[in-house]
């Protein structure tokens, strides 16, 4: 059991660090647009690692410092792109989206595969979770902070995709799929919307960026403190939580530097839906009673996951094999290595380990938190 906690829990891990590392290409992508600059190949990877030890800089502040930035740089973000997406509307020629000969013919594997991209834009809500220790009253508040985000999410991403595709053709939207937010502001709203728009996505990457390492920090910490996966200091000074900052950042930027944004976005996608098959399953077949969840919900998430996974599975099989042997060699050394650490671990720390996780579970059904 311990092993299957452990490999699922670090699917969850690596998937958010892929979503970082995508944001800060993302990053890269947006800032190049306010300069004329042909060869992007090697500045976008050097924005991106730029961004992500700036934020490593920040994380290593204090949590109010680091609350404090991510806040302000949420409002001015949110702000921002219901701004763009009014005037997108707005000012839209049609309700329609125009293609040509070029753009590639509608399928269902094809919008299979679009929906798992959108699961992965809206993953970002178990940066919430992760830093439920740093939210006050929990357990009324993790909740209402997940629905708000979501709401939030559907309305901006709908005014948005909205924006992009009446003032986009669709052979225009794949060519700068990178930055297609700053594409669109140009016929919408003019030269001086660039700008804008460009400055946005950049603070909105790095709030996203921010926020989201000191959460994955956090849960790689309370991983190693359960002793679920192995841990070295490397003569770091600090905290755990301050190691595993470290670690999460490098991760990151090995990523940024290495992948670019499709193959960033589907190994994330992959690793997520794994993961959620398995939480899914696993609150069905032990915990559904203990936190009164719902079984038709469950099998019914657990299905339209497999749906999306499969179908996303045959468009990589087609159009890029090769991420798909990446993500499953990652898989099978994330499962072996957890079953060396774990099969080597000695058994008093184990049995340590359950009987101290069994009174904090105790502490905490007494206090309520």
């Amino acid at each position: 059991m311990e092993r299957k906690t452990a490999f699922h829990a670090l699917l969850m891990y690596f998937s958010m660090v892929i979503a970082q590392s995508f944001l800060a290409r993302t990053f890269g992508s947006y800032t190049l647009e306010l300069v004329d600059v042909e060869d992007r190949a090697l500045l976008v990877p050097l924005l991106g690692v730029g961004l992500l030890l700036s934020a490593f800089l920040i994380n290593l502040s204090a949590n109010k410092l680091i609350q404090g930035v991510a806040s302000v740089l949420g409002i001015i973000k949110i702000g921002g792109i219901i701004l763009f997406g009014v005037a997108g509307v707005l000012v839209a020629d049609s309700l329609g989206m125009e293609t040509t000969g070029a753009a590639p013919d509608p399928s269902l594997s094809g919008f299979l595969g679009a929906t798992a991209l959108g699961i992965l834009a809206f993953k970002g809500f178990t940066t919430i979770t992760n830093s439920g220790a740093e939210i006050q009253d929990p357990h009324r508040n993790v909740g209402r902070a997940i629905v708000i985000s979501i709401i939030l999410c559907v309305v901006i991403y709908a005014m948005v995709g909205f924006a992009v595709s009446t003032n986009l053709s669709l052979t225009e939207i794949i060519e700068t799929q990178d930055y297609s937010l700053a594409a669109a502001a140009r016929p919408a709203i003019g030269e001086a919307a660039v700008w804008f728009t460009v400055v946005l996505a950049m603070l909105a990457t790095a709030g996203g960026i921010i926020a989201s390492i000191f959460a994955v920090s956090r849960m790689l910490a309370m991983l190693t403190e359960m002793q679920l996966v192995p841990h070295r200091h490397f003569h770091m000074p600090g905290s755990i939580q301050k190691h595993t900052l470290v670690y999460t950042v490098v991760l990151g930027l090995f990523l940024t530097a290495f992948f670019d944004l499709s193959r960033i976005a589907a190994l994330g996608i992959i690793f997520y839906l794994v993961m959620d098959i398995a939480i899914h399953w696993g609150v069905f077949r032990h915990l559904r009673e203990e936190v009164e969840a719902k079984p038709a919900i469950l099998l019914v998430a657990i299905v339209l996951d497999m749906v999306v996974l499969t179908g996303f599975i045959w468009v990589k099989v087609i159009t890029d094999p090769l991420v798909l042997l990446v993500a499953a060699c990652a898989m099978v050394v994330i499962l072996a290595a957890e079953y060396v650490f774990l099969s080597g671990r000695p058994a008093q720390d184990a049995d340590h380990h359950a009987h101290s996780h069994d009174a904090k579970g105790n502490r905490s059904r007494e206090d309520g938190t």
